[in-house]
């Protein structure tokens, strides 16, 4: 069970994102006509980057975007499959790649105007686990010298 919004001392925010993570995958290129266009390769990573964005935002409540240094924790959470025992699995170590995970978090951070831009990042800490309820936990603090 994924625990609710919890607010801290410091500038940031914590809040939960529920629904099935998405990593930002691959891009294609084609070109149609003189054109390149450029498409994400998964069709899912848009509506995941799009629920992190919205549960974002709703966290602000209205707060300046931060613009300088911060920390970004991400734990993942899905659901284990039946077919998955604990004492062989414990840690849902399969696809979708960790990074390929946070990615699209950042992007969705970005977009929901916790921080200025992902380049305001310096300590990333992500984790994927298994739990009841798919989503993911997340919690941006500025840092300070």
């Amino acid at each position: 069970m994924m625990p609710e919004a919890v607010s801290s001392p410091y500038r940031g925010v914590t809040f939960i994102v529920r629904g099935t993570p998405a990593p930002q995958g691959s891009k294609r290129a084609f070109v149609v006509g003189n054109r390149a266009r450029i498409v994400e390769d998964s069709k899912k990573s848009a509506p995941w980057r799009d629920s992190v964005s919205a549960a974002a935002a709703e966290a602000m409540n209205g707060a300046d975007p931060i613009d300088g240094p911060v920390e970004v924790t991400v734990t993942f959470f899905s659901v284990r499959p039946a077919s998955v025992k604990p004492a062989k699995r414990p840690y849902p170590s399969v696809a979708p790649d960790v990074d390929k995970l946070a990615r699209a978090v950042l992007d969705g951070l970005t977009a929901g105007g916790v921080f200025i831009d992902d380049s305001r990042v310096v300590d990333l800490h992500a984790s994927k686990r298994y739990a009841t309820v798919a989503g993911a936990e997340i919690t941006v603090r500025e840092v300070t010298a």
